[in-house]
């Protein structure tokens, strides 16, 4: 991989929160920055690969639509968040669990962009999505 060397000057809160990072996954402040960075920088990845599929939806029938609309994070995967997110919040994770929580996030978010899709394209097609909105067990998908 071809690299570059940089210099940065960064503010002393942003420093503290790079080193409170790092030092809660064993890392250093470099390595803890190079990840948030490639984070930022593989976000846009998720709309190109969603692209595709969203756009398909508008050939499911409705009753199709009515399933995804009302399907919820399997509870093994919002579980597994959740755990690693209060686990994050009392003592810090392993660089394997940040990357377990990333892969969550992600598949969180895909969820819920299909989701809404599909919500979408009901009411589009003029049905009522009311009921929808109504609480349900969801979690929020934490900030890693």
């Amino acid at each position: 991989m071809d690299t570059q060397q940089l210099t940065l000057n960064i503010s002393t809160y942003l420093y503290e929160r790079l080193k409170r990072l790092a030092d809660q996954t064993g890392r250093t402040v470099e390595d803890a920055l190079l990840e948030a960075a490639t984070s930022v920088a593989s976000e846009d990845s998720l709309v190109p690969e969603l692209e595709g599929e969203l756009a398909q939806m508008v050939y499911l029938h409705e009753p199709s639509l009515w399933r995804v609309a009302q399907s919820h994070l399997p509870k093994n995967d919002a579980s597994r968040l959740e755990e690693l997110h209060l686990k994050k919040q009392r003592e810090g994770l392993t660089t394997r669990e940040v990357q377990t929580a990333k892969t969550l996030v992600r598949r969180y978010e895909r969820f819920m962009l299909v989701r809404a899709q599909a919500a979408t394209l009901l009411k589009q097609h003029g049905q009522d999505i009311s009921k929808l909105v109504q609480p349900y067990y969801c979690i929020e998908a934490p900030p890693i």
